[in-house]
């Protein structure tokens, strides 16, 4: 999921406090892509290497790459055993040395700008009758997401989707495309540390925003933030809070 070497690393234990939650659109989209034609596989952004098992289960001897430009999270990845080799690349720079049977793209795709060159180019890569297979957070107008931007007063919309009508006007000359989006209730568990919305969001959308602070004024953020969530994001009687996270996938499966 990281995509640029820019900046401060990723953390592994962080990201994958959520590693369930987080897995579960992995499956659902890997459901989804249905047969695929000979030659290896590319999980690309592939983090710490979540997907990595279900598509050693699902694919057994074929060679699986996985990319991702974070040396933290390709470490991670490793521990997983299931890449048959691991590389460290941007994946806006990505090209494999050979066309792939199946691009899948986990949770990545929406750090990178211009999906409009983007996914034709990574259509180039796939061998005819080859899957891509993409899954991006659909959150940045939801208070969860939105709040960053306005504690901080940074404008930027930071990681983004085009609408689904949009992808299909770029997918449907590459091949057979398929869209949907899937709202996902959540149950954050309870922190002792702070709003569960903010330990969720605190190392993937939120990552950005606190890295730019430190001290006094990290802190305030944090707590600036907790507030807002609250409202929004109301706590059960356990100290749970119910979140609503909506996913947007895609498949092209490329002109034979």
């Amino acid at each position: 999921m990281t995509t640029s070497k820019t900046g401060n690393d990723w953390n592994p234990g962080a990201y994958d406090r959520f590693r369930g939650l987080r897995l579960r659109p992995v499956l659902d989209l890997l459901r989804a892509v249905g047969e695929v034609p000979e030659g290896p596989l590319t999980d690309l952004g592939c983090g710490s290497g979540a997907a990595g098992p279900v598509l050693r289960t699902r694919f057994g001897e074929r060679m699986i790459t996985g990319v991702d430009a974070s040396p933290a999270m390709l470490h991670k990845a490793r521990e997983t055993g299931s890449y048959d080799q691991l590389v460290q690349a941007d994946v806006a720079d990505w090209e494999p040395e050979q066309q792939q049977a199946l691009i899948f793209c986990n949770a990545v795709l929406h750090w990178l700008p211009d999906h409009a060159k983007l996914i034709p180019r990574l259509a180039k890569q796939l061998v005819p009758g080859g899957v891509l297979a993409v899954q991006v957070p659909g959150m940045n107008d939801a208070p969860s997401h939105a709040t960053w931007r306005a504690l901080t007063g940074r404008a930027e919309a930071g990681p983004g989707i085009l609408e689904p009508r949009a992808y299909r006007e770029i997918l449907q000359p590459l091949g057979q495309a398929e869209i949907w989006e899937t709202q996902y209730y959540q149950a954050l568990p309870a922190s002792d540390e702070g709003h569960p919305v903010r330990m969720f969001t605190q190392s993937t959308y939120g990552r950005p925003f606190l890295d730019a602070l430190d001290g006094s004024a990290l802190a305030a953020l944090r707590r600036a933030y907790d507030d807002e969530m609250e409202k929004h994001y109301p706590f059960e009687r356990d100290g749970t809070v119910l979140f609503p996270f909506r996913r947007v996938f895609f498949l092209l499966r490329k002109q034979g």
